[in-house]
C-alpha cells in the first residue's frame, strides 16, 4: 500500500541533493514493515561511480543496515522512475514493489537543457534493451578466455556452500 510519507522523504532527499556538490536530484528510500531502512541520493559525480544512483545507494544502505542482501518484502520509493540498472538491482535483492514520482520521460524532458558535459545523455530505451540481453548481443565487443579455470574456481566455491 502506498504511503505518502515515504514519497515525501524521497522528494526531500531529491531536493537536498539538487543543491549538493557532485549529486543530482534523484533519491530513493527502501521501506520495510513501515520503517525506512535505507536512503540514497545520486552521488555518481561525487563518488566518480556511474552506478551510484539514488535507488542503488538506498539498496546499499538497506543491505548494510539490515545486514543482509535479501530485501524481499521491502518496498522502494523513488523520486524518479528507475533506470534498467536500478530495476536489475531491485530484482537481485528481491524488491518487488516500487512507487515512483516522475517518469523517465518526464525527467529527461526536464533535463533537456543541461549540457552533455554536465550530464551525459543515456538512451534509456537502448539501455533497457541491452540490460536483458547477453553481453555479446548488445553492442559490446566480447571475447571469452580461460573459462575452464573460472568454472573450476566457481564450482569449488559452490561445493563449500552445500549443506
Amino acid at each position: 500500500m502506498y504511503e505518502q510519507r515515504f514519497m515525501d522523504r524521497a522528494l526531500v532527499l531529491s531536493a537536498t541533493a539538487s543543491s549538493g556538490s557532485g549529486t543530482e536530484p534523484f533519491a530513493a528510500v527502501v521501506v520495510r514493515d513501515g520503517l525506512i531502512v535505507g536512503e540514497g541520493v545520486n552521488h555518481a559525480r561525487a563518488h566518480l561511480d556511474p552506478t551510484s544512483h539514488g535507488e542503488i545507494e538506498a539498496i546499499r544502505d538497506a543491505c548494510r543496515r539490515l545486514r543482509r542482501i535479501d530485501l524481499s518484502g521491502c518496498v522502494l520509493y523513488s523520486s524518479c522512475e528507475p533506470c534498467a540498472l536500478c530495476v536489475a538491482a531491485m530484482h537481485i535483492v528481491g524488491i518487488r514493489r516500487l512507487f515512483h514520482a516522475s517518469s523517465l520521460a518526464q525527467s529527461e524532458a526536464a533535463l533537456a537543457g543541461v549540457p552533455p558535459e554536465r550530464r551525459p545523455r543515456v538512451d534509456v530505451d537502448a539501455l533497457r534493451h541491452a540490460a536483458g540481453a547477453p553481453a555479446a548481443s548488445c553492442g559490446l565487443e566480447v571475447e571469452q578466455h580461460r573459462a575452464d579455470e573460472a568454472v573450476r574456481i566457481i564450482a569449488a566455491w559452490a561445493e563449500t556452500q552445500q549443506p
